[in-house]
């Protein structure tokens, strides 16, 4: 996961001229395609990251408060239940993000 900054200044770092508006909007371009994600973790900026436009290796991410730490998880127990609630509520789920925030294992209190 990277954020647009990242992106722009590792460009600048290979030399590249290039503008963070140009970023932002090819990362726009991009996620209309499919081809990125952009996740919306809190913090100061979104992130983004690969996607696959079949929808394949679909993972949830947690974001831990304290460090900011945020990796991807998957949990298909999860799964099913966003499936069963869509039948329940007699909807069709075509999509869905799932960020969990919390204190990761290095943050716990008790693991100091």
């Amino acid at each position: 996961m990277v954020s647009a900054q990242e992106i722009a200044d590792e460009l600048r770092r290979r030399r590249q001229k290039v503008g963070i508006a140009t970023v932002y909007r090819t990362l726009e371009v991009l996620e209309d395609l499919r081809l990125v994600q952009r996740l919306d973790l809190g913090g100061e900026s979104a992130r983004f990251e690969p996607a696959l436009p079949d929808g394949s290796h679909h993972h949830h991410h947690f974001v831990c408060r304290e460090c900011g730490e945020a990796f991807p998880f998957e949990d298909d127990a999860l799964e099913r239940a966003i499936y069963a609630l869509g039948k329940r509520l007699a909807a069709s789920v075509e999509e869905h993000d799932v960020v969990l925030k919390g204190r990761c294992p290095d943050c716990e209190p008790e693991r100091r």
